[in-house]
């Protein structure tokens, strides 16, 4: 198994060039636009990290929706364990686990989707490279068209169902003072001053906003240790803390910049916003 040094949920491209040929390392490009749904898979076409596959946000890493559901559900557990298969992705009841390095081009919002939906679903030897794309582009490092053809994985899928919380939980939640509801969307989402993708404008009761953006760096790079347990050290006093979004992507930052803080990373309400505001008929 490809080790690497440090207690981190990231890599830096400089690892990632000297492990990109291990045979039990699989890079999976996760670029994506909410706005252009098929740009993404274009990019990766055009150019992506040698050996990557691509992973399609609401194709590989969603569930099928409904009238009621959020825009990107938890995949079926069958399904996202072939397609984790397909890629190459042995899971690590194998005894010979694949180690999982997820990158993007926005600031980890769709990186970390995965990742956090491969920690849910039982496998713990993942990260997310530092900076993705641009990280390492900008680091000279090489880039390929060529579309591998990976030999197939054997991945049993393990949920953690405590890792996620539904709308009937939340709604159960809300208003509970040692319950912080932590929404990762822009302040003017947030705030109900701007909402570009779902019918309603708002946020959920009580929630406060640590916008996702304030984790990372202008260059795409997650902000050191140090700033983060500072960033997050006003939720010590909440006794349970929900991250949600949208639809459970941006919020996977956040749930992420927390591990690398060194924290208990918050449970994600996947439904998010989207599902919110279907349900409650807000």
């Amino acid at each position: 198994m490809t080790m690497r040094t440090g207690n981190t949920p990231l890599v830096e491209p400089e690892w990632l060039a000297l492990h990109v040929d291990d045979p039990d390392v699989r890079v999976v490009d996760c670029r994506f636009s909410l706005m252009e749904p098929e740009a993404g898979r274009q990019q990766y076409t055009a150019s992506h990290i040698p050996g990557a596959v691509y992973a399609h946000l609401d194709d590989d890493l969603s569930g099928p929706t409904g009238p009621a559901t959020g825009r990107h559900p938890l995949p079926e557990t069958e399904v996202f364990g072939r397609r984790l298969a397909s890629w190459g992705i042995n899971s690590d009841d194998t005894g010979s686990p694949t180690f999982v390095v997820a990158y993007d081009d926005a600031r980890m919002s769709f990186a970390a989707r995965l990742w956090w939906l491969l920690r849910y679903f039982g496998h713990r030897h993942v990260a997310v490279l530092n900076g993705g794309w641009s990280g390492w582009c900008n680091a000279g490092l090489p880039v390929s068209s060529e579309v591998p053809q990976p030999r197939p994985g054997r991945f049993t899928a393990h949920p953690h169902p405590e890792w996620a919380v539904d709308f009937e939980t939340v709604a159960g939640l809300v208003g509970r003072p040692e319950v912080t509801l932590i929404d990762a969307r822009s302040p003017e989402r947030h705030q109900g001053r701007s909402e570009p993708i779902d019918p309603v404008a708002g946020t959920i009761p009580g929630a406060v906003n640590y916008f996702s953006n304030n984790v990372v760096d202008d260059d795409g790079r997650m902000k050191a240790p140090e700033q983060l347990a500072e960033y997050w050290r006003s939720l010590d006093a909440a006794e349970e803390t929900v991250a949600f979004c949208g639809s459970g992507v941006t919020a996977c930052v956040n749930v992420l910049s927390q591990e690398a803080a060194g924290r208990s990373p918050s449970r994600l309400y996947v439904g998010g916003w989207s599902e919110w505001c279907r349900r409650n008929g807000t």
